[in-house]
């Protein structure tokens, strides 16, 4: 299964997510990639924020790739061997990574925003998605401008598809 959802929080999760991420990998070409998606509580993603951010609060979603691009990159441009092909088909797909996503911000922000906790949530999953595929909005400029009109697409491309998401428009 190319996403595996693992919910830590206890409470209620928002539904539909797993799905959404699918679609989501199938938007973007990369549907052969494994994408876990774990849902945490404000206390666990302190936690992480603060080991691997070095930022001592919550947050709303990470996103921890698997593989910097460059390997995958090498791969695709070296021959394969037949010998290589016959393994690679029985072999596990590669992982994308992993987008953690805090479900009591995510629940807050939905309520500021007016729209519910399953398009937030989908919404921090394709944030945290572009991450894993090398966007980055943190450095301003051209990089912010490119992530956000592939959020504002993918966006509208899934509540085409049926999967509620909140858009940035909308916020």
């Amino acid at each position: 299964m190319p996403v595996e959802l693992s919910d830590r929080t206890g409470g209620p999760a928002p539904i539909g997510l797993a799905a959404a991420a699918e679609r989501l990998l199938a938007l973007l070409d990369v549907a052969d990639r494994e994408l876990d998606v774990v849902l945490v509580d404000d206390e666990t993603m302190r936690e992480l924020n603060r080991t691997w951010r070095g930022k001592d609060r919550p947050t709303d979603v990470l996103s921890f790739p698997q593989d910097d691009g460059l390997a995958m990159a090498a791969e695709r441009e070296a021959p394969a061997s037949a010998a290589d092909a016959t393994a690679a088909a029985g072999a596990a797909p590669e992982s994308l990574g992993d987008v953690v996503i805090s479900v009591p911000t995510a629940r807050q922000q939905a309520e500021c925003g007016g729209w519910s906790l399953q398009e937030e949530a989908t919404r921090l999953l394709l944030h945290g998605v572009l991450h894993l595929l090398g966007h980055d909005h943190e450095a301003g400029g051209e990089p912010e401008a490119l992530m956000k009109a592939a959020e504002a697409r993918l966006a509208t491309e899934l509540v085409d598809a049926g999967f509620p998401c909140a858009r940035e428009e909308l916020a």
